[in-house]
């Protein structure tokens, strides 16, 4: 285990230069990202407008890529996952082992409260690049004795179909020893029928089962699969219970999200709909279409920003990058009607010049406000173009009316980058209302931030 390191602080807009690190690589992370930024941003030059006052204090609980080669790690693109004693987990894409050379292959780490008002950053896992994994795209998970579970989307059996490669990815387990953390591989990916490069979270059942998705698969489904890994004696045994496609409606493809629903089904979040994978007993899983995006305005372009969340009357809750009445993206519900059928309801549409291109999908608080982040507008200029650096907003719903309105709880700079850059990880929050999520980008020397908005 790393030694442990503290770096952090507040900041609000300040003025203060920064270079953002430069990760040049030709591997397969490094692709997933530039096409969930091309989405967004679509080649748009977009009009910056005045945005609202900012009333909120942003803090950089730790800036990657401090360490000497990286050994930190660097742009973190996952979600931060709480362990509910005020400890926050997740994984950043590449630094760890093997930078500069070849970017590295990305860690796992812990953010740690030091009762000092600031936080220790611990490096858990480093990947080799090997058979243990390596490029993290998704986020951890936490079970009740405290190992965590996630993907990779490269290494594994790096002779997998198609070969030569980078290895088609793996689920890995990580388990507290008390003096470090061990690394069990669950399943490599063979790039056959199972699929390869998994690259959303995973999420687990009361049985102990995890589900996830890979973004392709075999010639029997090259959109990707969803697939059950369940324990199975010493091991774990893998099976696909979806081939994205199977339903065969307009271009459907593109997992973005799993969701597990109170009775024990799965919504699946695609680039252009949501399906119900229902249980079935022995027989498998049944999938039912929720909703296709494919009739909204701008359909070629209202590509999903992450899972759906659910709230405690059954109904869904979204983004799209695209879409809504301006075309700049869009948070939606998804109710369920006593046909079966599902009524789609836009909550809010974003605009140009202020907010665009949600990502990541949105959060409750106890008062049904949604929290989510935005990686367009904010900023003025990015290394990735004018279209911003992104925001973090929240959606307060207004009584009587159906309507929510508006606030944006940061803007995240581009002329310093020192407060982050492209929040493609969505948000969380703790039980004080604290809001914390993490930047692609930004920060000093550039590798990325996590970062905690107070009201």
């Amino acid at each position: 285990m790393h030694s442990a390191e503290t770096n952090g602080g507040t900041t609000s807009r300040q003025n203060i230069p920064g270079v953002g690190l430069k990760f040049g690589s030709t591997r397969l992370a490094v692709a997933v990202i530039h096409r969930a930024l091309t989405r967004a941003a679509l080649s748009a030059l977009l009009l910056i407008a005045a945005h609202p006052a900012q009333a909120q204090t942003e803090t950089v609980l730790y800036n990657f890529c401090s360490l000497a080669n990286c050994a930190d790690g660097g742009l973190p693109v996952s979600r931060l996952t709480s362990d509910g004693k005020g400890n926050l987990f997740g994984t950043t894409l590449y630094g760890g082992v093997g930078f500069p050379q070849n970017n590295g292959y990305g860690t796992v780490f812990e953010l740690s409260p030091n009762g000092s008002g600031g936080w220790n950053e611990t490096t858990l896992y480093a990947f080799t690049g090997g058979a243990d994994g390596g490029s993290p795209y998704s986020s951890v998970i936490i079970d009740s004795a405290g190992n965590l579970y996630g993907t990779t989307i490269i290494g594994g059996d790096l002779t997998c179909n198609p070969a030569p490669d980078d290895g088609c990815g793996v689920v890995f387990k990580l388990s507290p020893t008390g003096t470090g953390w061990t690394e069990t591989v669950l399943y490599s990916f063979t790039g056959g029928a199972d699929g390869k490069y998994p690259t959303t979270g995973l999420i687990m059942d009361s049985a102990g089962n995890l589900y996830g998705t890979t973004l392709e698969g075999d010639s029997n489904a090259p959109f990707g699969t969803v697939f059950e890994l369940s324990p199975s004696g010493a091991g774990w045994t893998e099976q696909v219970i979806y081939a994205l496609g199977s339903l065969n409606f307009y271009r459907e493809g593109g997992a973005e999200g799993l969701t597990l629903g109170a009775a024990g089904n799965i919504f699946l979040t695609e680039q252009f709909a949501v399906v119900e994978l229902s249980p079935n007993g022995d027989v498998g899983w049944n999938p039912s279409l929720i909703h296709t995006f494919t009739s909204d305005n701008f359909a070629p372009y209202v590509y999903s920003g992450g899972p759906v969340t659910l709230d405690q009357a059954g109904n869904l809750y979204g983004t799209r990058t695209r879409g809504g009445a301006e075309g700049f993206g869009v948070v939606y519900e998804l109710s369920p009607l006593k046909n079966g059928k599902w009524k789609k309801t836009d909550l809010y549409s974003f605009s140009r010049g202020i907010d665009a291109f949600p990502w990541g999908g949105v959060v409750f608080d106890e008062a049904g406000n949604l929290y989510g982040a935005t990686i367009g507008e904010g900023g003025l200029v990015t290394p990735h173009g004018n279209f911003g650096a992104g925001t973090v907003f929240e959606l307060v719903p207004q009584a009587g009316s159906g309507s929510y309105q508006e606030k944006i709880l940061w803007t995240f700079s581009s002329n310093n980058y020192v407060d982050g850059v492209l929040p493609l990880s969505g948000v969380i929050l703790d039980n004080a209302g604290n809001v914390y999520g993490t930047t692609f980008e930004g920060g000093n020397p550039g590798g990325g931030v996590p970062f905690k908005i107070t009201p």
